[in-house]
């Protein structure tokens, strides 16, 4: 029994270690890759508008509550002690009957209770109002997050462009090693002069320190991304370059549309809210107190008393203001309705823009690839003409470096067509 519980503990621990060995080489691999989408989703948790959205909701929350505390009873105690110049008295003598005159000093305090039956609507329309503020204040937290992708997409593109700038740079050194192998064979029978081999020496050590600058700038595009990402990124962070497919976008769903339609819609409430404010209020209430006198006049000694019944309050002074208020809600509307259309001009615009370019960065990449098959050709002969000694270094170089000017041409116009396509998924909010 002894020995079964040993290897089952042995068991235990073996798997609980496989299961810990797994899990960190997940999160080691987590840590050395990066999806562009991964990016939006940890700049906007550490974005501190995020923070905003919050504060939004908990305030929109508590004031619709404190609204709704309106139809709860409402208890109000007042007090007063007063003393005036002129009391009621009775004018007339009656023999055997003395009616005592009040005192000119009077006191009173009072508590009385209210429930309210109907408001108009007022409350209602109050709630309805901080409901589609609190949406209207969240949207707007909504349209910053989404200006942020544009952010991130020119960070994670700039750092996929000094990538694949630097996977060329490596190709490129490799045929200038090939070729001062070669001058260096020559010189070594005599075939060719030493500076020759010195000339593309210099090449190789001017690209090398074209790594340094490339290693140099990944390194801030990819510090600044770990502050928008609020997290620490390695050095040799590998981005996943992201697959996009291109198609029309069908409409425009950004996020200020949404926050268009949310601020028509507390138009349309706020007019509401006009005029509930404009209807009579009727509650119950109870009130109750002690003073002197109490609700009998002629009786001048402290007393108990009691009212209760119904109140009608209709207060139409609003009736004065009503109309130019809605004037102001119906010309903030119209405001709003030009700067809809005047987005969706602008968007529509650079939706166009963005077109144009996709079109005509298909056409120079289909180009490119033609150069570049051209160039491979003629740095081919001009290796065997330079391994033939019948061209100089110069002249070998030359060609190297037009391959090289070519393919750089092709990985600029890639990203470009990457970075439109995304722009334009990010314009339209099809993304």
């Amino acid at each position: 029994m002894q020995a079964l519980t040993k290897w089952l503990n042995k068991m235990v621990k073996w798997r609980m270690f496989i299961f810990l060995l797994t899990v960190s080489s997940a999160f080691g691999q987590d840590n050395t890759t990066l999806t562009l989408e991964q990016a939006y989703q940890l700049a906007q948790q550490h974005y501190p508008m995020i923070r905003q959205k919050g504060l939004v909701q908990q305030t929109a929350a508590l004031t619709i509550e404190n609204i709704g505390k309106g139809y709860l009873p409402q208890l109000n105690i007042a007090g007063q002690a007063t003393y005036q110049s002129a009391v009621t008295s009775v004018p007339v003598k009656i023999p055997g009957i003395n009616i005592e005159d009040p005192s000119k000093d009077q006191y009173k305090i009072t508590a009385e209770v209210s429930q309210l039956l109907y408001d108009g609507g007022s409350m209602a329309a109050q709630k309805n109002m901080q409901q589609v503020n609190g949406l209207v204040e969240d949207q707007k937290a909504e349209v910053e997050l989404y200006k942020l992708k544009e952010r991130i997409n020119q960070l994670y593109l700039g750092i996929l462009l000094v990538d694949e700038q630097l996977k060329q740079t490596e190709l490129l050194k490799k045929d200038l090693r090939l070729g001062i192998q070669r001058v260096s064979a020559q010189v070594q029978n005599g075939t060719a002069l030493r500076s020759n081999q010195l000339v593309l020496e210099a090449e190789l050590l001017k690209n090398d320190q074209r790594t340094i600058e490339l290693q140099a700038n990944r390194k801030g595009l990819v510090d600044v991304l770990s502050l928008f990402l609020g997290r620490e990124l390695p050095a040799g962070i590998q981005l996943i370059t992201p697959t996009v497919t291109y198609a029309l976008a069908a409409g425009i769903n950004r996020p200020e549309m949404k926050l268009f339609t949310y601020q028509d819609s507390l138009f349309k409430v706020q007019d509401q809210l006009i005029d509930a404010k404009n209807r009579p209020r009727t509650s119950l209430f109870v009130q109750g107190g002690y003073g002197r006198p109490g609700l009998n006049m002629l009786k001048n000694q402290f007393d108990w008393f009691y009212i209760g019944g119904i109140r009608l309050n209709w207060s139409l002074g609003g009736l004065y203001t009503s109309r130019k208020e809605k004037q102001l809600l119906s010309l903030n509307q119209k405001m709003v309705d030009v700067q809809k259309d005047l987005f969706l001009l602008n968007t529509n615009t650079q939706l166009k823009q963005q077109q144009s370019d996709l079109a005509k960065l298909e056409q120079l990449i289909n180009t490119d690839q033609q150069i570049i098959d051209i160039r491979v050709r003629v740095k081919e002969a001009a290796n065997a003409q330079l391994e033939n000694g019948v061209i100089t270094a110069n002249d070998f170089l030359r060609e190297v470096n037009a391959e090289d000017q070519a393919r750089l041409q092709l990985i600029t116009h890639r990203l470009q067509l990457l970075q439109a396509q995304i722009n334009y998924q990010t314009i339209s909010g099809n993304q």
